[in-house]
């Protein structure tokens, strides 16, 4: 049998079956890593103190004023986030959709997905020795594990997602998706409560405990630097049940080398007859406005609410907490939706959805709700959310990670539904295009509206640009009805 002969590319059960729920736990093993490195706990810590602290620290900043050094300095801690961001997300798009064709012509996938995430869980051990000043790893290598962790969950992600076709039943793969968003998000909320009660209410509070835990000294940082470990060890772990029972549609046997040579020849050509596949390719296009949409939504809210409401670690960290949990229930959420009203009027629930709470979140202040329609008030004197304004942002944080949640698990359940038979790998490459190529452009628009109209609303504002022109494009892609 060579590399491109046909494989069995469905499944049986659905999303609690041994297959179906070992493809689901893959995602409550990996998908912490995301959560907590890229987004809530890591990305700032190295941004805001070692990036910034370093560079207020090493004198070059001494002849302005402390406020414009504090933000030259956030400046230059968010620029290399950008950067590590930029190049993961450039080699992942140049890359991916090669591996993914040829995922759909090799071996057995298992063994791939092995070196994938022993790759991400070494890189995040290497975490915890990011410590600000000369006693920790170099910026540079800081930088140059994340990009690697990056690009490695990238590749773990498409095959993961071109294995989702063997993970059950077609008419339950929404569920299926569904179920390891949930789980993923699940996980995290579990470590970001680990985190709180043992290490940030203790040194705050002196509860649950009189102390931080395991001898963890916050003014070293290691409450932050701790994730990495904490995730490379819950990967590690919790992996196992994907390897020992998920369905790997791979061949045993075929060739690597020669499944390597026939998917670069099948990409090349796909994009040359994109025209055969026009609605698979409308939705690409839709998914990429609308994803990065999303993705520029969820990295710089945080930044956006720490501005505007002030919000400060354990506020931020409750927050991620609050986030993760709603985002559970949005993958289960996802899953049903799909089965109730389809995968395209599901996305578009979902996109809407984000819009309006995404409004609703820039009409809050300090000082008023409602673009000053109302004014702020305190509600009570507790340590976290005191203000109408912060408790009404983090109920409209519900509605946004519940949409966004569900959005990727309706997205991938869209790819599945118009991918040719056998090609799954193949699409789910250029469906990772599609999410990494324009990384750039949310970030982009932000930038250039909130220095013209000097204004950070009004910068935030335009990412509804993306998601208009995402939702513009996925109105015209055509889903046939499964028989």
């Amino acid at each position: 049998m060579t590399g491109a002969a046909v494989r069995k590319d469905t499944g049986v059960g659905g999303a609690l079956g041994k297959t179906g729920f070992a493809w689901a736990v893959f995602e409550w093993a990996r998908n912490p890593y995301y959560i907590l490195i890229v987004i809530y706990v890591f990305a700032p810590y190295f941004a805001r103190d070692i990036i910034g602290a370093d560079l207020l620290a090493s004198g070059e900043l001494d002849g302005l004023d402390p406020e414009t050094a504090k933000q030259t300095a956030n400046a230059q801690g968010q620029a290399a986030i950008a950067s590590v961001t930029k190049w993961a997300g450039l080699i992942a798009a140049l890359t991916a959709p090669f591996l993914g064709a040829a995922l759909d012509r090799g071996g057995l996938r298992k063994p791939i997905v092995a070196v994938m995430l022993g790759t991400i869980a070494v890189m995040s051990w290497l975490l915890w020795y990011a410590i600000p000043g000369d006693e920790g790893l170099p910026t540079a290598v800081v930088m140059g594990i994340l990009v690697i962790a990056y690009v490695n969950y990238t590749y773990s992600e498409v095959t993961h997602n071109s294995m989702l076709t063997a993970a059950g039943r077609p008419d339950r793969l929404p569920m299926i998706s569904g179920l390891g968003l949930g789980l993923g998000n699940l996980a995290a909320v579990l470590m970001f409560t680990g985190l709180v009660g043992f290490f940030v209410l203790p040194a705050m509070i002196q509860w649950p405990f009189a102390e931080p835990q395991f001898g963890i000294d916050l003014d070293r940082f290691e409450h932050m630097r701790i994730a990495g470990p904490l995730c490379a060890v819950w990967l590690a772990i919790f992996s196992v049940p994907f390897f020992l029972y998920a369905e790997d549609p791979g061949t045993k046997g075929a060739s690597w080398i020669t499944a390597i040579q026939e998917g670069a020849a099948t990409v090349m050509r796909t994009l040359r007859e994109a025209a055969h596949y026009r609605q698979l390719m409308k939705f690409l296009i839709a998914r990429m406005f609308y994803a990065d949409g999303m993705a520029a939504l969820l990295a710089l809210a945080a930044v956006y609410v720490s501005l505007f409401l002030e919000w400060g670690f354990l506020e931020m960290t409750c927050y991620a907490l609050f986030g993760s949990m709603w985002a559970f229930g949005g993958g289960i959420f996802g899953g049903w939706l799909d089965t109730k009203v389809g995968v395209k009027t599901a996305l578009f629930i979902e996109v809407i959805a984000m819009i309006i709470a995404f409004a609703l979140q820039l009409s809050l202040t300090m000082d008023t709700m409602l673009f000053g329609l109302i004014d702020n008030f305190q509600v009570w004197d507790g340590l976290v959310f005191q203000t109408a304004s912060d408790i009404s942002y983090l109920a409209l944080v519900s509605v946004v990670a519940v949409a966004a949640t569900a959005s990727i698990s309706s997205s991938r359940a869209m790819l599945v539904a118009l991918a040719p038979p056998g090609r799954s790998g193949e699409f789910f490459g250029l469906y990772a295009i599609a999410g990494t190529i324009t990384v750039w452009m949310g970030p982009l628009l932000v930038e250039l509206f909130t220095t013209g109209f000097n204004s950070q609303r009004i910068g935030m504002a335009s990412i509804a640009i993306l998601f208009a022109i995402g939702l513009s494009v996925l109105a015209f892609v055509k889903v046939e009805k499964p028989g």
